[in-house]
């Protein structure tokens, strides 16, 4: 989760710089690369076919469009504003879980995720308090811009619960590094498709200045890393023990939030994140089967 606010952050300034449709098509073409070299560098890597290859294109098309919608939306949300919306997924995913992939909810896992709601809740409700009146005394957008902002992140957490339940299912037929290359080719293809309509090399004066391509570089190393992580993860555990650490995503947005944007982090924050953390404690500790 560290890696994956990290990543954030670096895609946040780029894209407020050269639009969502090019940062994540440069983004993809620099983890290609990186993500072909440890494909290759396997002991025996093949091509995948038949019920693999069609649930990597399903996964990259949903992680396609969740990724444009959510930093489309992160370029106008604080990030732990971003990021607690978000939140709505692992809840929706939890029950996903018991449809698609049969699994049991414990009582746990269910009184985790509603700690880690409630905690979401309390620092959404101290982000919002900030609209309106105290929003615009403190210069902060309002209109249009910020609520299809929310709007946005809204979508892509939809999207989003979607993705962790294809993400167990993939990391129980292949291994990490397939699917971290499946994933950077795939939505580099729909980015690539995309970009005549965005226009040609938005951005271009972001990608003349080296810390333009450091940010690329480094937010494709980021989530290449997150992905071969979670991959390894979701190989083995239930999704339902590993859904609700994705709340202490929210302690890893504020911070990144504060010190990359200046974005403050109120009392709220400090007791939401004490709810989240305790959801993720309980889930931890429980037994295994």
């Amino acid at each position: 989760m560290l890696l994956f606010g990290a990543m954030d952050a670096a895609m946040k300034t780029v894209t407020i710089d050269m639009g969502v449709v090019a940062a994540l098509f440069w983004r993809c073409m620099i983890g290609v690369v990186l993500a072909l070299a440890l494909f290759l560098a396997q002991r025996s890597p093949a091509i995948p076919r038949g019920a693999v290859l069609r649930l990597h294109l399903l996964r990259g098309t949903v992680v396609a469009a969740m990724a444009v919608l959510f930093f489309w939306g992160l370029a106008r949300t604080p990030m732990a504003e971003a990021v607690a919306i978000s939140f709505i997924a692992p809840i929706i995913a939890l029950f996903l879980a018991a449809v698609v992939l049969k699994e049991r909810i414990g009582s746990g896992a269910i009184m985790a995720s509603v700690l880690g709601f409630a905690g979401v809740a309390v620092i959404a409700s101290g982000r919002l308090g900030l609209l309106g009146g105290a929003a615009q005394a403190a210069g902060q957008d309002t209109g249009v811009a910020q609520w299809s902002g929310i709007a946005a992140i809204t979508g892509s957490a939809v999207l989003y619960a979607w993705n962790l339940i294809l993400q167990r299912q993939q990391a129980q037929l292949t291994s990490p590094q397939e699917i971290v290359l499946a994933q950077n080719l795939i939505i580099g293809f729909w980015m690539a498709l995309a970009m005549p309509f965005v226009g040609t090399l938005p951005g271009e004066q972001l990608l003349s200045a080296p810390v333009g391509w450091g940010l690329l570089a480094l937010s494709a190393v980021l989530s290449i890393l997150s992905l071969l992580l979670l991959s390894w993860a979701y190989a083995r555990a239930e999704a339902q023990a590993l859904l609700p650490l994705e709340y202490s995503m929210f302690i890893w947005g504020a911070l990144f939030g504060w010190l990359v944007f200046d974005e403050t982090i109120g009392w709220t924050t400090l007791a939401g994140a004490g709810l989240i953390v305790t959801g993720c404690w309980l889930v931890a500790r429980q037994p295994r089967p």
